[in-house]
C-alpha cells in the first residue's frame, strides 16, 4: 500500500504546476476525467471504492478502482484490469497490479500535482508509449484545468 515514506525512484513520476486551485484539480481527478483524459469513459471516480474504465479506441483500456480520496490533496486508483493490445508489445496487461497516485499541493499562486505510477518503471515494457502518455495527458489536464478545454483521446 502506499504511504508517503515509499521510494519513488523506480517509478513513473511527473510534477507539473497549474495555475488553478488544489479544489480545482481534485475535481478533474474525481469529476471531470472525459474532459481532458478519454471521452471514452465508463463508470465512476467520484468517491472510495468506486470503479472506471477509460479507453483509447478498441485495443486499449484500464479499469480502475478508487483506492483514497482526501479532497483537494490525494488521489489514487488501483488498476484491475488493463489491456495495451499494441502489435510492439509481448506484455499487453503490464498496467494489472499498479497504483497510480496523484498528489496534490496547494502553493501560492499555483497547485502542483505530482502523479506516481507505482509499478510503471524502466523494466516495463510500455514504459516508453506509457510514459509518453502520461506526459500528453497530463498536458491536457493542465490545458483544461487552465484554459477550459483539455485535448482528451476523442471517440
Amino acid at each position: 500500500m502506499y504511504n508517503s515514506k515509499t521510494v519513488f525512484m523506480d517509478h513513473y513520476t511527473q510534477t507539473i504546476d497549474i495555475q488553478t486551485t488544489a479544489e480545482k484539480v481534485y475535481h478533474a481527478l474525481t469529476s471531470e476525467i472525459p474532459l481532458w483524459w478519454t471521452e471514452m469513459f465508463e463508470g465512476s471516480s467520484e468517491k472510495a471504492d468506486d470503479v472506471f474504465t477509460i479507453r483509447f479506441g478498441e485495443n486499449i483500456h484500464k479499469t480502475m478502482r478508487v483506492k483514497e480520496l482526501i479532497p483537494s490533496s490525494k488521489v489514487i486508483w488501483s488498476v484491475e484490469d488493463s489491456l495495451i493490445a499494441l502489435p510492439e508489445l509481448k506484455n499487453q496487461t503490464e498496467w494489472i497490479g499498479t497504483t497510480i497516485v496523484w498528489e496534490i499541493t496547494q502553493k501560492e499562486n499555483s497547485t502542483e500535482i505530482k502523479l506516481i505510477h507505482i509499478g510503471l518503471h524502466n523494466a516495463v515494457e510500455c514504459y516508453d508509449i506509457c510514459s509518453g502518455g502520461w506526459l500528453q495527458f497530463t498536458g491536457s489536464l493542465k490545458q483544461f484545468l487552465e484554459t477550459g478545454k483539455g485535448n482528451p483521446f476523442r471517440k
